[in-house]
């Protein structure tokens, strides 16, 4: 039964509808995402190796000294990028989250809402666009997918997923 004096109702499909579990993630917390990965990686990878050269004495590669600085910075680099790959195999394992992404409350999911396999991700999303990426301009082509309507890129459509509002 219907309420007479109800105000009238419509069905929008434009709007997001707030209640769905499957909320687009925002074009500006996906970009913030990929930026805090790499500072991430960066962190734990890069500047121990850059800190051991740096204090090896050496400014060129041909005469950079493998002494015990260079090599304790390479194996704590070494470290720091199997810490880091655990963690976000785990991450994106169990809720296809990078470490960045669950800061951000953003996951990657099937295009139909479903949980999205770490084989898809790390296959489609990961190794088959970095092939790709050899192309000429393609990693621009890319990123600007992400202003279609679906803010789908182009790697979220060759793997069939959707990154979404956790």
């Amino acid at each position: 039964m219907t309420n007479p004096y109800a105000p009238p109702s419509a069905t929008v499909y434009d709007v997001t509808d707030r209640n769905s579990p499957l909320v687009p993630a925002g074009r500006g917390t996906r970009l913030g995402a990929q930026i805090l990965d790499g500072v991430i990686v960066g962190v734990m990878v890069y500047v121990p190796m850059l800190i051991g050269a740096a204090l090896s004495g050496s400014t060129e590669f041909e005469t950079l000294r493998f002494g015990a600085l260079p090599l304790a910075a390479f194996l704590v680099g070494t470290a720091g990028f199997i810490v880091w790959l655990y963690v976000t195999i785990v991450n994106v394992s169990r809720s296809g989250q990078t470490i960045a992404k669950k800061l951000l409350n953003i996951k990657v999911v099937r295009a139909d809402g479903s949980r999205a396999s770490l084989g898809r991700i790390f296959w489609l999303r990961n190794v088959l666009n970095t092939l790709i990426s050899i192309i000429p301009l393609y990693g621009i082509i890319d990123s600007l997918f992400i202003f279609s309507e679906s803010r789908q890129c182009l790697h979220d459509k060759i793997a069939d997923t959707i990154v979404v509002n956790a």
